[in-house]
């Protein structure tokens, strides 16, 4: 029986960009600027204050992590070390990093939001291993979920006020062939972060919905729902045991006052497991 469940001790003001590696799920809470870690056992989270909004994090193949965030990429230690890679956005003030993911060749995709709501103004762009920064997709207005399917061969991506999930072609590092597969605009509410289960079906957060619904990308159906009790659900993971519960990152609504508001969920029993997470090359 599927059922939901609060966990860890830590209350975002904005959670976002959960991934399950190394054992445990580490996560953003933009707002207070901080890198979070939730082990899972009971233990108090480990955090990392970056000084700076951070979209999102993901793990680095020789160690450590990347983040992006108000000054771009950069390298995240354990100890807590933050080293810049690279802006391509330095005068673009109003513009921050959002959410990223890595592709199953070691890239790291990463895209922009306009906080001003500047329609177009953002990008999605990619980290190489060797550190070069291109720009992969536009016009974009708030960049947010990523997945790829296990072959690798085609990448889902969710600029969010266009109510869809684009689909596109990858090989080596390029995309191609931007097509929609999922009309989001029957559930009123933004689509957010996305993660993908086992059986390639896309799992979407929705900001100011209060869910995560399941997708089948093959038809653009909805074929799961999942209701908590948070107006801005935010983003989603499979982790665990077997990949086999899926982790909800909330934040704080500016008005409503909610008891579990910013709080990490875990939902159990969906019957299904999602994938590995995928690292950083460079």
């Amino acid at each position: 029986m599927e059922t939901y469940d609060v966990v860890g001790n830590y209350r975002s003001q904005w959670g976002e960009g959960p991934i399950w590696f190394n054992g445990a799920l580490t996560y953003v809470d933009i707002e207070k600027h901080n890198v979070v870690r939730y082990s899972a056992c009971g233990q108090e989270e480990q955090v990392w204050n970056v000084a700076e909004r951070v979209g999102t994090v993901v793990p680095r193949a020789g160690g450590g992590m990347v983040i992006a965030g108000d000054k771009g990429f950069s390298f995240l230690e354990e100890n807590g070390d933050v080293r810049a890679i690279a802006d391509p956005e330095p005068e673009k003030t109003n513009n921050r990093f959002n959410d990223g993911k890595c592709s199953p060749d070691g890239y790291f995709f990463a895209g922009t939001i306009s906080l001003v709501k500047e329609t177009g103004d953002a990008r999605l762009y990619r980290l190489s291993k060797d550190l070069e920064v291109k720009e992969m997709f536009e016009p974009v207005t708030n960049s947010n979920g990523l997945a790829w399917t296990q072959s690798g061969d085609t990448m889902y991506y969710i600029d969010t006020p266009r109510g869809e999930v684009l689909a596109f072609d990858y090989a080596n590092g390029e995309l191609s062939g931007a097509r929609s597969v999922i009309d989001t605009k029957h559930i009123q509410a933004s689509p957010d972060g996305m993660t993908i289960d086992e059986r390639g079906n896309l799992w979407v957060a929705f900001c100011h919905g209060a869910c995560v619904a399941a997708f089948d990308p093959a038809t653009g159906k909805e074929i799961h729902r999942v209701e908590l009790p948070c107006l801005e659900t935010t983003a989603c993971a499979f982790g665990g045991e077997n990949l086999s519960d899926l982790y909800v990152t909330t934040g704080v609504h500016k008005s409503e006052v909610e008891e579990h508001a910013g709080r990490l969920f875990k939902v159990s029993g969906l019957g299904v497991s999602g994938v590995p997470s995928l690292d950083f090359a460079g």
